[in-house]
């Protein structure tokens, strides 16, 4: 790995779970030393995805699974012959990269939000890569 590109590894445990992924960013942040910068986070799997949302009510996360789940069911008249098309339907419009401003060695994040892994097709093992670039 390049400097300043970090590697996570991480364990699902559900089939669909959004997991708060804000202390490693925060990690990859602080391993890099920038102060000012932008950092690009990505998910390299087409069933899962990142999003930020709310961290103060964990039934926000359950709400947005249960959502997605109402428009894209599991078990649907899909073709794909994996039948977790439903799980790259998600992905895809949750997206799998997001990116953060860094300011003062901190990610500029809401006072509520939180960046979130979200697994679509779990339990997995799965990467996530944190790029920490610098601004001047």
């Amino acid at each position: 790995m390049s400097k300043n590109l970090f590697k996570f590894d991480i364990k699902t445990e559900k089939a669909q779970q959004m997991i708060d992924i804000t202390h490693l960013l925060r990690q990859a942040i602080e391993q890099s030393e920038i102060r000012e910068g932008i950092a690009v986070v990505y998910c390299p799997h087409t069933t899962a995805g990142l999003t930020i949302n709310e961290n103060g009510d964990p039934d926000v996360v359950r709400d947005i699974i249960e959502a997605l789940n109402r428009v894209f069911p599991v078990n649907a008249s899909y073709r794909h012959f994996e039948g977790n098309s439903h799980a790259h339907i998600k992905s895809s419009l949750v997206g799998v990269e997001k990116n953060i401003i860094i300011s003062e060695g901190k990610p500029v994040l809401g006072t509520w939000q939180s960046l979130y892994f979200c697994e679509f097709d779990g339990p997995r093992r799965r990467n996530l890569f944190i790029k920490i670039i610098e601004m001047k």
